[in-house]
């Protein structure tokens, strides 16, 4: 047990290669994440995952995926999209989160990727992040999901495990992100997202997380955590 007031070291990339293998190993029994379904149901099509991952945004999963299939149902390229007004986009994915700027998003990102991309969502980092709405969690989300290049995604459950677990000390997901580049082998760069996020939904909760029945507490440096179950 760490003493009261010392650090605790971060983990070596050893260290978490093993945590990761540990939860890879837990993780089918588990429930899947939201964008895991999207992207499975549509043959990892990189623009259904980057309209998934922009309803996604400040909604739970069990909102998202209904209502991404919703719209699906209805349109599923940049131009039907487009072609729709978003009063009927805005009914068919209520009740996501800001539902009504989503709508409008969601046009202005279809008629960008018109524009200026002929149709096709770009695998490129730097490209997707000129698209509008489009943040670094959503761009990583789209290379990693929508192509399986390398990238990193990071949002509040990957921000808050990492820290603590002890594989980084940070203050921002942005932060996270970079630190996470540099000491993480690359080798887990594409799936950790989608562990993660499905670790924290169904153990590793913000307060009183699982841990007597994580499968990995005794690895686990529980920066943080004041209570658990």
């Amino acid at each position: 047990m760490l003493r009261r007031g010392v650090p605790a070291r971060l983990m070596d990339a050893a260290a978490m290669s093993r945590v990761i293998a540990q939860l890879q190993r837990a993780a089918p029994r588990w429930n899947t994440t939201a964008l895991t379904v999207i992207s499975r149901a549509t043959g990892r099509d990189p623009f259904r995952i980057l309209i998934g991952c922009l309803l996604s945004l400040r909604t739970k999963d069990d909102t998202t995926g209904p209502a991404a299939a919703r719209l699906f149902a209805l349109a599923h390229t940049p131009a039907a999209i487009l072609a729709l007004p978003t009063s009927q986009i805005e009914r068919a994915i209520y009740p996501v989160g800001f539902y009504r700027t989503k709508a409008r998003v969601l046009h202005r990102v279809c008629r960008d990727l018109l524009d200026r991309f002929d149709g096709q969502v770009p695998s490129d980092l730097d490209a997707l992040l000129t698209l509008h709405g489009v943040g670094r969690k959503t761009a990583n989300l789209v290379v990693t999901f929508g192509f399986d290049l390398p990238g990193i995604c990071v949002d509040t459950h990957v921000h808050r495990i990492t820290n603590r677990l002890g594989f980084v000390r940070t203050k921002t997901p942005e932060d996270t992100e970079m630190a996470l580049r540099r000491r993480l082998p690359a080798r887990h760069w594409i799936g950790l997202n989608d562990l993660l996020v499905a670790f924290g939904q169904n153990l590793c909760h913000p307060t009183s997380p699982h841990c007597t029945v994580c499968p990995v507490a005794t690895a686990c440096r529980r920066i943080g955590v004041r209570r658990h179950r």
